[in-house]
């Protein structure tokens, strides 16, 4: 019987640039814009510091971005900093960022974030929990796969439930992302009126400074120790900006509309962050947050508006918590299939994941293979521990693409470029110097998650030879 081969879909260019824009504020926007400020105020003790810090990472984000959307929109094609990569630096270093990004950098984002729609859920309706005796198993030693097992569940049906609806098609998962991130933008509006119109807030809350920081000011190296992870703090709520680029070959124009999106996306995000907690430092004494910090069972932003809204108003936001991490859930689950999809195409990962489905045009096996693997950090219970080393590890592979727009201004001078590095070479400089220092601060100031985080990436390297090795054979066969 002679063998048929199956019938191959391909990605089709479904999205706008109305689309790609709200993806990327989808993309971003989660429970960091609701709970960050917390420890931020708890590191800084001081309000101003504390929005210097927002407005800083902001500001290198967008460096970040207004840097790397020149490499974006050369080489627009999907599988983001993976396709870079490979052109920049070839294809170990690109195995290399997309085995981050499957191990660590976005399943575990896709992890916690429902995590926190979870927990948002169980604050609304309790959900059920096994008996202690079961929630106290551990595995390895390590590991309690069963303790707070009703989050737990909740977390991985809204994985494979979202798994599910962005295999029906790339289209009506960026809809349902569009959608929230509309309800999401009214509802943070509303509460930024609400707060400052009803707030009964003082400009004096923002010149005070927390009773703990009045005897106790760190210094020198503490200050600077501080400031930096009050930043790490912040680019988790900022982190997503730049996956955009994974969906390339779905996009209209995409080498005209990436540096678009992400531009406006970003100037959207950065003034929505700012006001946001701006208003939460005007209603509430940066003690008070320093206490949701401290109580570990809280969220600011629920604190600050049951401050001037009662119980009802912190209902109404722990369902606007709801309605945001359940977007940024989606939009996070959406691109990072095209990485593996990449991969596999290029013979690096499981061959499986090369096929598109031929009718909804979506890389299905890599959105499963992820949803698996996002499913198993959350029985873990170790996806906290990924994120705190999320930032660490994402932030050597943004640098090295804000490389690449020097390395290939000199390789490739005549490519088309439709938008060229603001601020070059200044602006990319600036934010590679950046990137550096985070790493080398980060390793001092958090050598355990530094140092798992390195084992993380080191632990493809075994694997990238033996896939480039098989590739190999098969190509001379």
């Amino acid at each position: 019987m002679s063998h048929i081969p199956r019938k191959q879909g391909h990605l089709i260019r479904t999205l706008t640039l109305g689309s790609a824009m709200m993806l990327v504020v989808s993309s971003v926007i989660g429970s960091g814009v609701f709970k960050k400020v917390a420890p931020m105020s708890a590191e800084l003790g001081s309000p101003l510091l504390v929005l210097l810090c927002w407005a800083l990472a902001g500001l290198i984000t967008l460096f970040g971005a207004l840097s790397n959307a020149e490499i974006a929109g050369m080489y627009a094609g999907s599988g983001g900093e993976y396709v870079y990569f490979k052109r920049i630096y070839g294809r170990f270093m690109a195995f290399m960022y997309g085995w981050s990004v499957f191990t660590v950098i976005k399943t575990a984002a896709v992890s916690s974030i429902a995590y926190v729609f979870a927990q948002s859920f169980n604050a609304v309706i309790s959900l059920p929990r096994l008996p202690e005796a079961f929630e106290k198993l551990s595995l390895l030693g390590l590991f309690r796969p069963l303790e707070n097992f009703g989050v737990k569940l909740l977390t991985i049906m809204l994985i494979l439930v979202l798994t599910f609806v962005n295999t029906r098609g790339l289209k009506g998962g960026a809809k349902l992302s569009g959608y929230f991130t509309w309800m999401v933008g009214a509802g943070l509006l509303l509460t930024v009126l609400a707060g400052m119109l009803f707030g009964n807030g003082s400009p004096d809350n923002l010149f005070t400074t927390a009773s703990a920081m009045q005897s106790d000011t760190p210094g020198g190296f503490g200050f600077i120790k501080a400031i930096f992870a009050s930043l790490l703090a912040a680019f988790w709520a900022y982190e997503g900006w730049n996956t955009i680029g994974f969906l390339g070959g779905e996009i209209h124009q995409p080498n005209k509309n990436i540096p678009l999106a992400l531009m406006g996306g970003m100037a959207i995000i950065i003034t929505t962050y700012l006001l946001v907690n701006l208003t939460y430092l005007y209603v509430l004494p940066i003690d008070n947050l320093v206490g949701v910090f401290r109580s570990q069972n809280e969220i600011a932003g629920v604190t600050v508006v049951r401050h001037f809204a009662g119980n009802s108003g912190a209902f109404v936001l722990s369902l606007l918590i709801l309605i945001t991490t359940f977007g940024c859930t989606n939009s996070t689950i959406i691109m990072p299939p095209r990485i593996y999809q990449a991969m596999a195409n290029d013979g690096l990962f499981f061959k499986g994941l090369v096929d598109i489905h031929p009718r909804f045009n979506t890389p299905n096996k890599a959105l499963w293979l992820q949803g698996l693997w996002a499913s198993i950090l959350v029985l873990s219970g170790s996806f906290d521990q990924l994120t705190d080393m999320l930032i660490f590890v994402v932030f050597f592979f943004y640098g090295a693409t804000t490389l690449g727009v020097f390395v290939m201004r000199v390789k490739e001078p005549l490519v088309e470029r439709p938008y060229k590095a603001w601020g070059y070479p200044v602006i990319p400089a600036l934010f590679i110097i950046f990137c550096i220092s985070l790493v080398v601060i980060t390793c001092f100031t958090n050598p355990r998650e530094a140092g798992i985080g390195f084992l993380l990436v080191l632990s493809g390297i075994p694997l990238y030879y033996y896939w480039n090795r098989r590739n190999d054979k098969e190509v001379f066969k």
